[in-house]
């Protein structure tokens, strides 16, 4: 065989030992760490299950400090868990991106080697073509050299038409484990903010528990003191809005709010169960809210749970009626104007977590579900309005009835200003 032979054989066999991307020795360590976590996400539902079962159980007795105290706990225990779990999704997650990172890493080395291999094929191919027949077979002084010489560069012709496609293979599996990887960190990222969000309720319901444990001092007719108060107040309340709202008068102008329809309004929580629907409910017949019918709906939301921006907006008012001594009303509440003519409350939160003028997008968090105010159990308050008849001023700067929310500042509309929230939210 002549030397180019040998060469261009040499370098048939360079291009087919192109090195491989195989898993290193650490990716089944890898694996283990994850499965790992995959187990104590797996044992960590089934305690959050449990919590909430036993949450539920736990509502449905009679409203005393001691359940109240126990619910408050089950539902630390529960956000707890749930923290855990966050955590071990984001361990798990982290170490599928060291995965995938090091697919990328082998497979952009086994691209380089390739182009290697593909450069020094083009490169012996191109020496073997240069030359007629007539002229190797003059320096070569043999016909049979000269069709090894031929045979090895139609070896190679078939290695490199493989190798081509191979290295195209490399490069899909490098643009698939790419996308994944940035699939997983946008995963990782998600899993960071509700992180958060949870240890945001956790320290909601943990700062409502020692709020509910320095008011009553433990005791449980402390408690039901307060539950009476509440009430016997909020006929108050109910009674200086009612009035103000007559007073007040606006005609509403439909080409200025958005047309109702289903889905207009994203519900304002995850796990909707209504426990007071908008207008003349039976409660509301029964003597609640000075007969003139609920203006708002009520969710059931034990103490902590994340509360939404139903729908792009600004806020425009946040506060805090429970600051005014005697005075029990909306609580902590935020009031959002959004760009369709629309405004929503949230009332009752435990904890704030936007300020006025500040801009918001829809399932932004605002807060956290509470009992503050008037509310004699934990749920959220959820009402629209007619974004131009909402001024939020003191209550005692429109009505001259006494109540001790005189100097609190809220959201007041007249009658007309209210919406049904049902007729823009999704079904349930």
């Amino acid at each position: 065989m002549s030397e180019r032979a040998r060469h261009i054989s040499a370098t048939v066999v360079l291009l087919l030992c192109a090195p491989s991307f195989a898993q290193a020795q650490s990716a089944a360590e890898l694996q283990q760490q994850i499965d790992q976590h995959s187990a104590q996400i797996t044992q960590l539902d089934k305690e959050i299950a449990e919590y909430q079962k036993q949450l539920q159980a736990t509502s449905a007795k009679k409203q005393t400090l001691q359940t109240q105290l126990a619910q408050l706990a089950l539902s630390i225990k529960k956000t707890t868990a749930s923290i855990d779990r966050t955590k071990n999704q984001i361990g798990s997650t982290e170490l599928q991106i060291q995965q995938l990172s090091s697919g990328i890493s082998k497979t952009e080395g086994a691209i380089a080697g390739q182009e290697r291999g593909l450069a020094e094929s083009l490169r012996a191919l191109n020496e073997a073509e240069t030359q007629p027949l007539v002229i190797k077979m003059a320096s070569e002084g043999a016909l049979t050299e000269v069709w090894n010489d031929l045979a090895a560069a139609e070896s190679l012709q078939i290695a490199l038409g493989e190798h081509i496609e191979s290295l195209r293979s490399a490069k899909q599996v490098l643009t698939d484990t790419k996308a994944a990887t940035e699939e997983k960190r946008a995963q990782l990222v998600k899993q960071r903010n509700t992180l958060l969000t949870q240890q945001g309720s956790l320290n909601a319901t943990k700062q409502a528990q020692s709020e509910l444990l320095a008011q009553t001092k433990s005791k449980e007719s402390n408690y039901q003191a307060i539950i009476a108060q509440k009430k016997a107040q909020e006929a108050q309340f109910e009674q200086a809005l009612n009035d103000l709202q007559e007073k007040l008068r606006y005609t509403v102008n439909p080409s200025q709010i958005t047309p109702a329809g289903k889905g207009v309004l994203s519900w304002p929580l995850d796990g909707v169960r209504m426990t007071q629907y908008f207008g003349n409910t039976p409660f509301a017949s029964g003597g609640a809210y000075g007969g003139k019918g609920h203006n708002g709906i009520d969710l059931a939301a034990q103490i902590g749970t994340p509360i939404k921006a139903a729908l792009s907006g600004t806020v425009i008012g946040a506060g805090n009626t429970d600051a005014v001594r005697g005075c029990y009303s909306f609580g902590k509440w935020v009031f959002i104007k959004h760009g369709n003519g629309l405004g929503s409350i949230y009332a009752h939160l435990s904890q704030i977590a936007v300020m006025e003028g500040q801009q918001v997008s829809t399932g932004q968090l605002l807060g956290y579900s509470g009992e503050t105010g008037y509310a004699t159990g934990p749920h959220l308050h959820f009402g629209v309005y007619v974004a131009s008849a909402v001024q939020i001023i003191p209550l005692s700067s429109a009505t001259q009835t006494k109540t001790p929310c005189a100097s609190a500042v809220m959201p007041v509309a007249p009658l007309t200003g209210y919406l049904n929230p049902l007729n823009y939210l999704p079904t349930i």
